[in-house]
């Protein structure tokens, strides 16, 4: 049975709740106006709008795949903010992401995920692996996992790492076809025992009509800088599908690293 990912509404900030310093590009919780809280990423972050794209076809594709993902939203934002924010950095943030920006629905009461506490079984582990090389996604270590634990169950968060090739653009036929040697340094590595049955059930998940389904929810103006919205979204969509087709590159690379736990 295919997959049809869920559309992604549109939401207005209506209060500026708290900055969550965790990360640099200092995300928030805001109020919208569906009267739900959600985590802000910002399009005036250092890494613009490219993490934000990041963000939403990673989460998206997750979701895909059958893993715990809060509900992305299309946050806007009005200028309105930027001149009422006393600390001059939020209030120079705020002003540079007028517009639409990304969020995420705020899970409250959510832990951030121990590994030392905390276990996924195997097939879970083994799909949150396959998935991260795929993307290429530098950001989910035991320093920084990016999962949370709400409700007993984990939820994925922040893929904003991921698809580093749209930084600089250049190469990004090679850097399809090659291995990801930062699996080694993935949190759920060690439990990703099934890569193989993963790599076959999520090989066939990701098909081109899902991606092109989540690359049309990607604003247009998010999608600057390197030819038109549709000629960037032909690449994302080229830079993933290629990847696939030549997952045993970045399976073996992770069953490697595996092996090397033991």
């Amino acid at each position: 049975m295919s997959y049809t990912p869920p559309a992604i509404r549109k939401v207005n900030v209506v209060r500026y709740v708290t900055p969550l310093r965790e990360g640099g590009s200092l995300p928030a919780i805001v109020e919208a106006d569906d009267d739900f809280l959600y985590v802000a990423k910002f399009r005036g972050a250092g890494q613009g709008t490219k993490a934000l794209i990041a963000d939403l076809i990673g989460a998206e594709l997750a979701r895909a795949a059958g893993l715990k993902v809060p509900e992305l939203v299309l946050v806007e934002l009005d200028e309105a903010f930027g001149r009422t924010e006393p600390d001059e950095e939020i209030q120079d943030l705020l002003k540079g992401s007028t517009g639409t920006n990304l969020g995420v629905h705020y899970l409250s009461g959510a832990i951030s995920f121990d590994p030392v506490v905390n276990k996924a079984d195997a097939m879970l582990a083994s799909k949150i692996v396959w998935l991260d090389a795929l993307l290429t996604n530098v950001d989910r270590t035991a320093k920084n996992t990016n999962m949370l634990v709400w409700n007993r169950e984990l939820w994925m968060i922040d893929f904003g790492a991921c698809l580093y090739f749209h930084h600089s653009w250049d190469n990004w036929e090679q850097l399809a076809m090659s291995p990801f040697t930062n699996v080694k340094s993935h949190v759920l590595l060690a439990q990703a025992s099934q890569l193989d049955e993963a790599d076959k059930l999520l090989a066939a998940v990701v098909t081109p009509e899902l991606l092109n389904a989540i690359l049309r929810s990607i604003p247009d103006d998010w999608l600057k800088g390197h030819g038109s919205p549709d000629e960037m979204r032909r690449v994302y969509h080229e830079f993933i599908t290629r990847r696939i087709a030549a997952s045993s590159i970045f399976l073996k690379e992770a069953q490697d690293a595996s092996a090397k736990l033991i």
